[in-house]
Formats: C-alpha cells, structure tokens, sequence
C-alpha cells in the first residue's frame, strides 16, 4: 500500500509522485470468493468479519510475510502445513507468523466487533450520503462524513493522505472537479462496504475506474481505499462500462446494505 512505501503527501494541490508499476501492490478481494459456497447467514457474518479485520491489519499493521499467514489461516482456513509450503518456510515459522501477527492486532487493540458490517440504519445511511455526495462533486458534505484522521490511499498512485482537510482539499482540486463525474455502485470487498466507481470520459461514457474499499469507524468513515484499476471492477461482476441510456448495470445480486440512492441494483 502507498502508506507503506512513504510518509503522506503535504500538499494535497503539489506535485505528486509517478506511479510505480514495479510495485506489487494490494488488491481488493470480492467477499463472494470467500464466502462462496455457505448457506449459514452466520457462518457468512462471521467469515467475513474475520475477513474484515485481517484485511484491515493487512492495510495498516502488519509486514508482508505476517499478513500473507494471518489472511491464509484466519480467514481462508488452510493448515499451517500447507500455508509453509506455499511461503516456503516450515510449519513452525508460519505458526510463529501468526503468533506475531495476532500479538499486533492485540497490540493495535483490533477486534472483530470494532469493525462492524453496515447493518445499522445510520451506517447504510452514511454509505447512501457518501455515494451521494461523490456523485454530486459536493466535497463539503463529503468532509462532514470523514473522521478529523480519515486517510485516503489510491494505489497504484504512490502518494496518500491523511487528515480530513488534506483529504478534502485533494479531492476538491484533482477528484470532484464538477459534479456527475462519478458514478458509484455499491458492493463488498475485503470484508467491509466498497463501490464500484465508473469515470465519466470525454465521450460521456462511464468506464470503470476504480473499487473503493470504506472502512467504517464510531459512525464516519475513516478510511479510503480507492484502486484505481478499471480491471479489478470485472472479478467483482460488473462491466467495463455502462450502457449509454440505460439503467444500472447487472452487478452482484443482492443489496449490499438496505435501500437508498447508494443502493441501486436492478
């Protein structure tokens, strides 16, 4: 992630740094290729808050190699042998990982119920506002739902930023230059609330652009991870562009989180 290679970015209206693409940089994970295949609603709930919370110690905890087995085991359940053979380590140098990886989540004080599914009235409300907002280019009522140290990352960019005026001054210059910009479908990506973003080009079609990840925090958003790779929208199911003069496209079944402008599926 940038926030790993670099200190944030000082000046939101400066120059900025060129893309990196000798980087392996982090993607999101549909939540569908994890939870594929469960038909108990609360071994699902529970799958992806595990998800939930190694991703997000993934994003701003851990190093490569700890995250690599807290994901593994934790969330996709393999055995400590197979997750050496695939690192190339032996099985008590993963199970040693995991034992670090876990001290520094306690450590962080990370926990599962701190970092909640949208499920409550007001954070599906906040999710509707956020897409709202965005699509209207209204960078003001866009700052009033970000937390005062909300962070925005945009791999495979380089440069991030954090603090809500330096987030806010960012998007108000580079991003949300005139409103219907944007459009944002939402979805679910490394176990937390996510839209697929579709840029408006110079033909007046929308082509995908970007999965944006949301981390949720005490009712304001706390984080931004926007990936900028119009590639990553397809394994999330939806298509490179949308229809000119039609309505939403076939995404993934089912709304993300209850109804609202945020929550449009057909």
């Amino acid at each position: 992630m940038p926030s790993d290679l670099s200190s944030p970015a000082a000046d939101p209206a400066g120059p900025l740094g060129s893309e990196q693409p000798e980087v392996s940089w982090l993607q999101p994970l549909p939540d569908a290729l994890v939870t594929a295949g469960l038909a108990d609603p609360a071994t699902i709930v529970a799958t992806r808050a595990s998800l939930r919370l190694a991703l997000t110690a993934a994003l701003q905890y851990l190093p490569a190699r700890q995250r690599a087995v807290l994901i593994l085991r934790d969330v996709l359940g393999w055995h400590a042998a197979e997750v050496a053979d695939l690192l190339g380590v032996t099985p008590a140098a993963a199970n040693s990982a995991l034992q670090r990886a876990r001290a520094h989540l306690a450590q962080a004080g990370l926990m599962e119920e701190a970092l909640r599914e949208p499920d409550a009235p007001a954070d599906r409300a906040l999710l509707d506002r956020y897409a709202a907002a965005f699509e209207a280019a209204d960078v003001a009522a866009l700052a009033e739902l970000l937390r005062a140290d909300a962070a925005l990352e945009m791999p495979p960019q380089p440069y991030w930023f954090t603090g809500r005026d330096q987030v806010r001054r960012f998007l108000r210059s580079r991003v949300l230059t005139e409103p219907g910009r944007f459009r944002l479908l939402p979805t679910l990506a490394n176990g937390q609330p996510a839209f697929a973003a579709y840029l408006r080009e110079p033909d007046d079609v929308f082509r995908a652009h970007a999965i944006q990840v949301l981390t949720v925090s005490g009712g304001l958003v706390a984080r931004i991870v926007s990936f900028n790779d119009g590639r990553l929208l397809r394994p999330f199911g939806f298509p490179a562009e949308l229809p000119a003069g039609s309505g939403d496209p076939a995404g993934p079944a089912g709304e993300p989180w209850g109804g609202g402008p945020a929550s449009r599926q057909p």
